[in-house]
């Protein structure tokens, strides 16, 4: 069986996907834009930073800092990890939430 060619983004999604149930899942592989940081000097990985937006029903009534912990918790080894994630930005919200900015959005258009 071959190997990802990404491996951490499989994660994500994967994790993700199996835990919240999200109506919605995009994910961003920045890592390009951060390869020039001195604390990336030497790693070899090409998945270091991410942009996640998620909107699922498990966030209805959790703070932002609760929804980021269950992420933060569900990706704990690719956190720490060696070569591993080094940052996530994470946009978390319920399918009212969303669907409250697209018709906010829709309005300002």
């Amino acid at each position: 069986m071959a190997q990802s060619m990404t491996p951490m983004e499989d994660a994500l999604r994967t994790k993700i996907t199996e835990a919240l149930k999200p109506t919605s899942l995009e994910i961003f592989n920045d890592s390009h834009k951060h390869a020039h940081h001195k604390a990336m000097q030497g790693v070899t990985s090409r998945e270091t930073h991410f942009r996640v937006f998620i909107t699922s029903p498990e966030f209805k009534g959790k703070m932002q800092l609760a929804r980021h912990r269950m992420i933060n918790s569900l990706m704990k080894e690719e956190l720490a990890k060696e070569g591993g994630i080094h940052a996530l930005q994470l946009i978390t919200r319920t399918p009212e939430e969303e669907e409250a900015r697209k018709q906010k959005e829709a309005v300002q258009a």
